[in-house]
Protein backbone atom coordinates (compact mmCIF):
# COMPACT_ATOMS: atom_id res chain seq x y z
CA UNK A 1 0.00 0.00 0.00
CA UNK A 2 1.35 3.30 -1.20
CA UNK A 3 0.04 6.51 1.13
CA UNK A 4 -0.20 9.37 -1.03
CA UNK A 5 -2.07 12.26 -0.05
CA UNK A 6 -3.11 16.24 -0.89
CA UNK A 7 -1.21 18.83 0.71
CA UNK A 8 -1.59 22.62 1.02
CA UNK A 9 0.86 23.97 -1.52
CA UNK A 10 2.63 27.26 -0.93
CA UNK A 11 2.92 28.41 -4.44
CA UNK A 12 3.56 31.51 -7.17
CA UNK A 13 0.73 33.42 -8.73
CA UNK A 14 0.43 32.80 -12.78
CA UNK A 15 2.11 36.19 -13.24
CA UNK A 16 5.02 35.53 -12.04
CA UNK A 17 5.19 31.74 -12.35
CA UNK A 18 7.80 31.31 -14.58
CA UNK A 19 10.38 33.72 -12.74
CA UNK A 20 10.04 31.96 -9.71
CA UNK A 21 10.38 28.73 -11.12
CA UNK A 22 14.06 27.40 -10.68
CA UNK A 23 16.31 24.50 -12.01
CA UNK A 24 16.48 22.44 -8.66
CA UNK A 25 19.34 23.32 -6.13
CA UNK A 26 22.07 20.62 -7.29
CA UNK A 27 22.17 20.92 -10.95
CA UNK A 28 24.13 24.32 -10.54
CA UNK A 29 27.38 25.12 -9.37
CA UNK A 30 27.59 28.71 -7.01
CA UNK A 31 28.67 30.44 -10.39
CA UNK A 32 26.63 28.73 -12.67
CA UNK A 33 23.38 29.11 -10.05
CA UNK A 34 24.18 33.52 -9.78
CA UNK A 35 24.42 33.87 -12.83
CA UNK A 36 21.23 31.89 -13.34
CA UNK A 37 19.53 34.18 -11.29
CA UNK A 38 21.23 37.65 -12.62
CA UNK A 39 18.63 40.31 -12.25
CA UNK A 40 15.79 38.14 -11.28
CA UNK A 41 15.44 38.10 -7.76
CA UNK A 42 12.20 36.51 -8.07
CA UNK A 43 14.09 33.10 -8.85
CA UNK A 44 13.59 30.09 -6.44
CA UNK A 45 17.38 29.55 -6.46
CA UNK A 46 17.24 32.57 -4.17
CA UNK A 47 15.58 29.88 -1.52
CA UNK A 48 17.19 26.66 -2.66
CA UNK A 49 20.75 27.68 -3.00
CA UNK A 50 20.95 30.77 -0.45
CA UNK A 51 24.14 30.83 -0.88
CA UNK A 52 24.74 32.72 -3.91
CA UNK A 53 23.50 35.77 -1.86
CA UNK A 54 26.62 35.32 0.59
CA UNK A 55 29.93 35.81 -0.75
CA UNK A 56 31.46 34.48 2.49
CA UNK A 57 29.66 31.72 3.11
CA UNK A 58 31.90 29.20 4.34
CA UNK A 59 30.49 25.60 4.08
CA UNK A 60 27.73 23.22 4.77
CA UNK A 61 28.10 24.21 9.01
CA UNK A 62 27.36 28.22 7.98
CA UNK A 63 24.22 28.40 9.58
CA UNK A 64 23.16 31.91 7.89
CA UNK A 65 23.12 30.00 4.44
CA UNK A 66 19.82 28.60 5.48
CA UNK A 67 18.72 31.52 7.94
CA UNK A 68 18.44 34.14 4.74
CA UNK A 69 16.96 30.99 2.60
CA UNK A 70 14.15 31.35 5.39
CA UNK A 71 14.18 35.12 4.95
CA UNK A 72 14.23 34.96 1.12
CA UNK A 73 11.02 32.31 1.84
CA UNK A 74 9.68 35.02 4.07
CA UNK A 75 9.91 37.59 1.51
CA UNK A 76 8.31 35.63 -1.50
CA UNK A 77 5.42 35.38 0.65
CA UNK A 78 5.00 38.79 2.15
CA UNK A 79 5.58 40.58 -1.19
CA UNK A 80 2.58 38.41 -2.28
CA UNK A 81 4.69 35.78 -5.04
CA UNK A 82 4.00 32.83 -3.12
CA UNK A 83 0.54 32.50 -1.74
CA UNK A 84 -0.67 29.76 0.23
CA UNK A 85 -3.32 27.32 -1.27
CA UNK A 86 -6.69 27.72 0.78
CA UNK A 87 -7.71 23.53 0.82
CA UNK A 88 -5.20 20.39 0.47
CA UNK A 89 -5.15 19.54 -3.10
CA UNK A 90 -3.31 17.62 -5.55
CA UNK A 91 -1.59 18.80 -8.81
CA UNK A 92 -0.73 17.11 -12.40
CA UNK A 93 2.45 18.30 -13.45
CA UNK A 94 3.22 17.62 -17.15
CA UNK A 95 6.37 18.12 -18.77
CA UNK A 96 7.98 18.22 -22.82
CA UNK A 97 11.50 17.76 -23.66
CA UNK A 98 11.29 17.40 -27.45
CA UNK A 99 9.32 14.25 -28.36
CA UNK A 100 9.06 13.17 -24.69
CA UNK A 101 6.35 13.72 -22.40
CA UNK A 102 6.25 12.81 -18.85
CA UNK A 103 3.00 13.75 -16.66
CA UNK A 104 2.71 12.98 -12.61
CA UNK A 105 1.03 14.06 -9.84
CA UNK A 106 2.69 16.73 -7.36
CA UNK A 107 1.81 14.97 -3.73
CA UNK A 108 2.98 14.17 -0.23
CA UNK A 109 4.07 10.76 0.79
CA UNK A 110 4.46 8.63 4.20
CA UNK A 111 7.67 9.08 5.63
CA UNK A 112 7.21 5.98 7.65
CA UNK A 113 6.80 4.24 4.52
CA UNK A 114 10.49 5.50 3.14
CA UNK A 115 11.78 3.91 6.69
CA UNK A 116 10.20 1.07 6.55
CA UNK A 117 11.88 0.36 3.18
CA UNK A 118 8.02 0.87 1.02
CA UNK A 119 9.31 3.71 -0.53
CA UNK A 120 12.46 2.10 -2.41
CA UNK A 121 16.11 3.37 -2.44
CA UNK A 122 18.72 2.94 -5.58
CA UNK A 123 21.80 4.74 -4.28
CA UNK A 124 23.66 5.95 -1.05
CA UNK A 125 23.96 9.09 0.31
CA UNK A 126 26.79 11.17 1.17
CA UNK A 127 26.39 12.54 4.54
CA UNK A 128 27.82 16.10 3.95
CA UNK A 129 24.96 16.59 1.21
CA UNK A 130 22.51 14.92 3.52
CA UNK A 131 23.31 17.13 6.04
CA UNK A 132 23.15 20.27 3.73
CA UNK A 133 19.44 19.67 2.78
CA UNK A 134 18.57 18.54 6.87
CA UNK A 135 19.96 22.15 7.81
CA UNK A 136 18.27 23.97 4.93
CA UNK A 137 14.85 22.17 5.67
CA UNK A 138 14.79 22.53 9.47
CA UNK A 139 15.35 26.34 9.24
CA UNK A 140 13.45 26.87 6.70
CA UNK A 141 10.57 24.73 8.15
CA UNK A 142 9.62 23.74 4.29
CA UNK A 143 10.74 20.77 1.67
CA UNK A 144 11.03 23.45 -1.11
CA UNK A 145 11.80 21.16 -3.80
CA UNK A 146 10.21 17.64 -4.59
CA UNK A 147 11.16 14.47 -4.75
CA UNK A 148 11.00 12.44 -8.46
CA UNK A 149 9.45 8.66 -7.52
CA UNK A 150 8.46 6.15 -10.26
CA UNK A 151 5.41 4.01 -10.08
CA UNK A 152 4.41 0.95 -12.00
CA UNK A 153 1.47 2.18 -13.61
CA UNK A 154 -2.05 1.95 -12.32
CA UNK A 155 -5.27 2.31 -14.87
CA UNK A 156 -7.54 4.22 -12.75
CA UNK A 157 -4.86 6.64 -12.02
CA UNK A 158 -3.70 7.27 -15.96
CA UNK A 159 -7.44 7.65 -16.92
CA UNK A 160 -8.17 10.20 -14.23
CA UNK A 161 -5.30 12.39 -15.27
CA UNK A 162 -5.85 11.99 -19.08
CA UNK A 163 -8.69 13.62 -18.13
CA UNK A 164 -7.60 16.57 -15.53
CA UNK A 165 -5.13 17.26 -18.68
CA UNK A 166 -8.09 17.98 -20.99
CA UNK A 167 -8.78 21.14 -19.33
CA UNK A 168 -7.56 24.71 -19.25
CA UNK A 169 -4.15 24.21 -16.81
CA UNK A 170 -2.96 26.64 -14.32
CA UNK A 171 0.36 27.01 -15.57
CA UNK A 172 2.00 26.43 -18.88
CA UNK A 173 5.40 27.82 -19.64
CA UNK A 174 8.36 27.41 -21.37
CA UNK A 175 11.78 27.79 -20.17
CA UNK A 176 15.08 28.98 -21.73
CA UNK A 177 16.46 24.88 -22.63
CA UNK A 178 13.37 24.48 -24.35
CA UNK A 179 11.13 22.55 -22.37
CA UNK A 180 7.57 23.32 -21.77
CA UNK A 181 6.37 22.85 -17.74
CA UNK A 182 2.23 22.79 -17.72
CA UNK A 183 0.75 22.27 -14.35
CA UNK A 184 -3.09 21.39 -13.56
CA UNK A 185 -4.93 21.84 -9.75
CA UNK A 186 -6.80 19.16 -8.99
CA UNK A 187 -9.21 20.63 -6.19
CA UNK A 188 -12.54 18.41 -6.57
CA UNK A 189 -13.25 16.35 -3.77
CA UNK A 190 -13.94 13.09 -5.94
CA UNK A 191 -10.84 13.55 -7.79
CA UNK A 192 -8.87 13.57 -4.88
CA UNK A 193 -10.55 10.87 -3.41
CA UNK A 194 -9.93 8.91 -6.65
CA UNK A 195 -5.84 9.39 -6.69
CA UNK A 196 -5.74 8.66 -3.15
CA UNK A 197 -7.18 5.40 -3.56
CA UNK A 198 -5.81 4.62 -6.92
CA UNK A 199 -2.43 4.42 -4.99
CA UNK A 200 -3.42 2.23 -2.36
CA UNK A 201 -2.75 -0.67 -4.16
CA UNK A 202 0.49 0.26 -5.12
CA UNK A 203 2.77 -1.71 -3.79
CA UNK A 204 5.99 0.25 -3.76
CA UNK A 205 7.49 3.76 -5.02
CA UNK A 206 10.90 4.08 -6.37
CA UNK A 207 13.17 7.12 -5.55
CA UNK A 208 14.39 7.96 -9.12
CA UNK A 209 16.13 11.44 -7.87
CA UNK A 210 16.33 12.91 -5.07
CA UNK A 211 17.81 10.49 -2.79
CA UNK A 212 19.06 13.59 -0.60
CA UNK A 213 16.50 15.58 -0.41
CA UNK A 214 14.36 12.34 0.74
CA UNK A 215 17.21 11.22 3.66
CA UNK A 216 17.19 15.14 4.98
CA UNK A 217 13.17 14.98 4.82
CA UNK A 218 13.10 12.02 7.12
CA UNK A 219 16.02 13.35 9.42
CA UNK A 220 13.97 16.20 9.64
CA UNK A 221 11.13 14.19 10.80
CA UNK A 222 12.97 12.32 13.47
CA UNK A 223 14.45 15.84 14.59
CA UNK A 224 11.12 17.45 14.95
CA UNK A 225 9.24 14.28 16.87
CA UNK A 226 12.34 14.30 19.22
CA UNK A 227 11.51 17.88 20.32
CA UNK A 228 7.80 17.49 20.40
CA UNK A 229 6.82 14.94 23.18
CA UNK A 230 3.16 15.49 21.86
CA UNK A 231 3.95 14.52 18.29
CA UNK A 232 0.90 12.91 16.50
CA UNK A 233 2.60 11.55 13.61
CA UNK A 234 0.37 12.71 11.08
CA UNK A 235 2.37 16.50 11.18
CA UNK A 236 3.63 18.09 8.07
CA UNK A 237 7.35 16.81 8.59
CA UNK A 238 5.80 13.42 8.55
CA UNK A 239 5.46 13.73 4.99
CA UNK A 240 8.12 14.90 2.29
CA UNK A 241 6.93 16.33 -1.28
CA UNK A 242 7.35 14.39 -4.29
CA UNK A 243 5.95 14.01 -7.81
CA UNK A 244 4.77 10.22 -9.03
CA UNK A 245 4.87 9.62 -12.87
CA UNK A 246 4.36 5.99 -14.62
CA UNK A 247 7.76 4.26 -14.42
CA UNK A 248 6.63 3.75 -18.14
CA UNK A 249 7.10 7.55 -18.88
CA UNK A 250 9.98 7.96 -17.39
CA UNK A 251 13.73 8.05 -19.23
CA UNK A 252 17.42 7.91 -17.79
CA UNK A 253 20.00 9.87 -19.77
CA UNK A 254 23.72 8.58 -20.01
CA UNK A 255 25.97 9.41 -17.13
CA UNK A 256 29.36 10.03 -18.79
CA UNK A 257 32.73 9.74 -17.17
CA UNK A 258 36.11 11.47 -17.98
CA UNK A 259 39.52 11.06 -16.10
CA UNK A 260 42.01 13.01 -15.59
CA UNK A 261 45.10 10.88 -16.75
CA UNK A 262 46.19 7.73 -17.90
CA UNK A 263 47.54 6.04 -14.44
CA UNK A 264 51.10 6.57 -15.67
CA UNK A 265 50.32 4.62 -18.89
CA UNK A 266 51.31 5.66 -22.48
CA UNK A 267 48.48 5.47 -24.74
CA UNK A 268 49.58 2.31 -26.41
CA UNK A 269 50.04 0.58 -23.05
CA UNK A 270 46.77 2.17 -22.29
CA UNK A 271 45.00 0.29 -25.50
CA UNK A 272 46.59 -2.70 -25.17
CA UNK A 273 45.27 -2.83 -21.46
CA UNK A 274 41.56 -2.36 -22.62
CA UNK A 275 42.00 -4.54 -25.10
CA UNK A 276 41.85 -7.43 -23.42
CA UNK A 277 37.92 -6.93 -21.58
CA UNK A 278 37.03 -4.90 -24.80
CA UNK A 279 37.06 -5.26 -28.24
CA UNK A 280 38.27 -1.50 -29.97
CA UNK A 281 36.85 -0.28 -32.81
CA UNK A 282 38.98 2.87 -34.27
CA UNK A 283 37.07 5.91 -36.10
CA UNK A 284 33.72 5.90 -34.01
CA UNK A 285 32.11 8.51 -35.73
CA UNK A 286 28.64 8.14 -33.61
CA UNK A 287 30.24 8.75 -30.83
CA UNK A 288 27.58 7.50 -28.55
CA UNK A 289 26.82 3.95 -27.66
CA UNK A 290 23.78 2.72 -29.51
CA UNK A 291 23.42 -0.62 -27.80
CA UNK A 292 23.99 -2.44 -24.09
CA UNK A 293 28.11 -3.44 -23.40
CA UNK A 294 29.07 -0.87 -26.22
CA UNK A 295 30.67 1.90 -25.07
CA UNK A 296 32.36 5.39 -26.78
CA UNK A 297 35.85 6.53 -25.80
CA UNK A 298 37.45 9.81 -26.63
CA UNK A 299 41.25 9.41 -26.06
CA UNK A 300 44.20 11.72 -28.04
CA UNK A 301 41.52 13.47 -30.53
CA UNK A 302 39.91 10.55 -31.29
CA UNK A 303 36.64 8.36 -30.95
CA UNK A 304 36.61 4.77 -30.36
CA UNK A 305 34.40 2.26 -29.97
CA UNK A 306 34.76 -0.69 -26.55
CA UNK A 307 32.65 -3.41 -26.89
CA UNK A 308 32.44 -5.57 -23.70
CA UNK A 309 33.49 -9.21 -24.40
CA UNK A 310 31.24 -12.07 -23.62
CA UNK A 311 33.83 -13.34 -20.70
CA UNK A 312 33.32 -10.15 -18.38
CA UNK A 313 29.30 -9.99 -18.86
CA UNK A 314 27.22 -10.95 -16.16
CA UNK A 315 23.66 -11.02 -17.06
CA UNK A 316 23.13 -12.87 -13.92
CA UNK A 317 23.63 -9.91 -11.60
CA UNK A 318 21.01 -6.77 -11.22
CA UNK A 319 24.34 -4.31 -10.27
CA UNK A 320 27.10 -6.35 -12.30
CA UNK A 321 25.24 -6.66 -15.83
CA UNK A 322 24.89 -2.61 -15.48
CA UNK A 323 27.32 -1.53 -18.42
CA UNK A 324 28.33 1.84 -15.14
CA UNK A 325 29.60 -1.43 -13.25
CA UNK A 326 31.26 -3.16 -16.06
CA UNK A 327 32.94 -0.26 -16.89
CA UNK A 328 34.11 0.44 -13.11
CA UNK A 329 35.15 -3.28 -12.51
CA UNK A 330 37.07 -3.58 -15.87
CA UNK A 331 38.39 -0.54 -16.85
CA UNK A 332 38.18 1.90 -14.57
CA UNK A 333 39.26 0.59 -11.56
CA UNK A 334 41.86 -2.71 -12.66
CA UNK A 335 43.50 0.19 -15.18
CA UNK A 336 43.10 3.47 -14.40
CA UNK A 337 43.65 3.09 -10.73
CA UNK A 338 40.03 4.70 -9.77
CA UNK A 339 39.26 2.62 -6.40
CA UNK A 340 36.46 4.37 -5.48
CA UNK A 341 34.54 6.78 -7.96
CA UNK A 342 32.71 8.51 -4.65
CA UNK A 343 35.67 9.56 -3.83
CA UNK A 344 38.45 10.12 -6.45
CA UNK A 345 39.24 13.65 -7.63
CA UNK A 346 40.44 12.05 -10.86
CA UNK A 347 37.19 11.43 -12.36
CA UNK A 348 34.17 13.19 -13.25
CA UNK A 349 30.56 12.66 -14.26
CA UNK A 350 28.90 14.38 -16.66
CA UNK A 351 25.18 14.24 -17.20
CA UNK A 352 24.12 13.02 -20.83
CA UNK A 353 21.81 16.19 -20.90
CA UNK A 354 25.59 17.85 -22.32
CA UNK A 355 26.11 15.90 -24.93
CA UNK A 356 29.43 14.23 -26.61
CA UNK A 357 31.17 17.77 -27.26
CA UNK A 358 31.52 18.43 -23.50
CA UNK A 359 33.80 15.13 -22.97
CA UNK A 360 35.87 16.68 -26.14
CA UNK A 361 36.15 19.59 -24.55
CA UNK A 362 37.32 18.13 -21.30
CA UNK A 363 40.31 15.76 -22.97
CA UNK A 364 41.01 18.47 -25.25
CA UNK A 365 41.02 21.63 -23.80
CA UNK A 366 40.15 21.18 -19.33
CA UNK A 367 43.18 18.77 -18.84
CA UNK A 368 41.31 15.28 -18.64
CA UNK A 369 42.87 12.17 -20.55
CA UNK A 370 40.11 10.30 -21.46
CA UNK A 371 36.58 10.38 -21.35
CA UNK A 372 33.92 7.21 -21.91
CA UNK A 373 30.34 7.33 -22.98
CA UNK A 374 27.52 5.31 -21.77
CA UNK A 375 24.70 3.70 -22.77
CA UNK A 376 21.81 4.47 -19.96
CA UNK A 377 20.32 1.98 -18.12
CA UNK A 378 16.59 1.71 -18.09
CA UNK A 379 14.35 2.28 -15.03
CA UNK A 380 13.06 -1.18 -15.22
CA UNK A 381 17.16 -2.23 -14.45
CA UNK A 382 17.00 0.56 -11.98
CA UNK A 383 13.38 -0.35 -10.06
CA UNK A 384 14.71 -4.32 -10.31
CA UNK A 385 18.16 -2.81 -8.58
CA UNK A 386 15.95 -1.45 -5.72
CA UNK A 387 13.96 -4.70 -5.76
CA UNK A 388 16.69 -6.93 -5.14
CA UNK A 389 17.38 -4.40 -1.81
CA UNK A 390 20.60 -2.83 -3.50
CA UNK A 391 22.43 0.65 -4.97
CA UNK A 392 23.58 1.13 -8.06
CA UNK A 393 27.20 2.02 -8.37
CA UNK A 394 27.63 5.74 -8.07
CA UNK A 395 26.39 8.44 -10.96
CA UNK A 396 24.39 5.99 -12.88
CA UNK A 397 21.03 7.38 -13.39
CA UNK A 398 20.58 10.71 -14.82
CA UNK A 399 16.87 11.88 -15.14
CA UNK A 400 15.89 14.32 -17.54
CA UNK A 401 13.93 16.59 -17.90
CA UNK A 402 14.39 17.88 -14.46
CA UNK A 403 11.54 18.84 -11.67
CA UNK A 404 11.41 22.81 -11.63
CA UNK A 405 11.87 23.82 -7.79
CA UNK A 406 9.64 26.88 -6.61
CA UNK A 407 5.99 25.41 -8.31
CA UNK A 408 4.77 23.92 -5.01
CA UNK A 409 6.63 24.08 -1.89
CA UNK A 410 5.44 21.98 1.53
CA UNK A 411 5.50 24.07 4.43
CA UNK A 412 6.36 21.77 7.64
CA UNK A 413 3.51 23.80 9.69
Amino acid sequence: MSRVVPFRALRPGKQVVRQVAAPPYDVLNVAEAREDVNHNPLSFLHVEKSEIDLPDATGVEDLRIYQRAKENLDALIDQGILFREEFATFYLYRQQMGNHVQTGIAACVSLAEYESGWIKRHEFTRQDKERERTLHIDTVGAQTGPILLAYRGEETIDCLTAQIAERPPEYAFTTDNGICHTVWVIRDLAEIRAITEGFAPVKALYIADGHHRAAAAAAVARLRSSRNSGDRGDEGHHFMLAVLFPSEQLRIMDYNRAVRDLNGLTEAAFLKRVGENFLISNDFTAKYPERRHDFGMYLGGRWHCLTAQAEILREDDPISGLDVSLLQQNLLDPILGVRDPRTDARIEFIGGIRGMAELERLVNHAGFAVAFSLYPPTVAQMMAVADAGKVMPPKSTWFEPKLLSGLFVHPLE
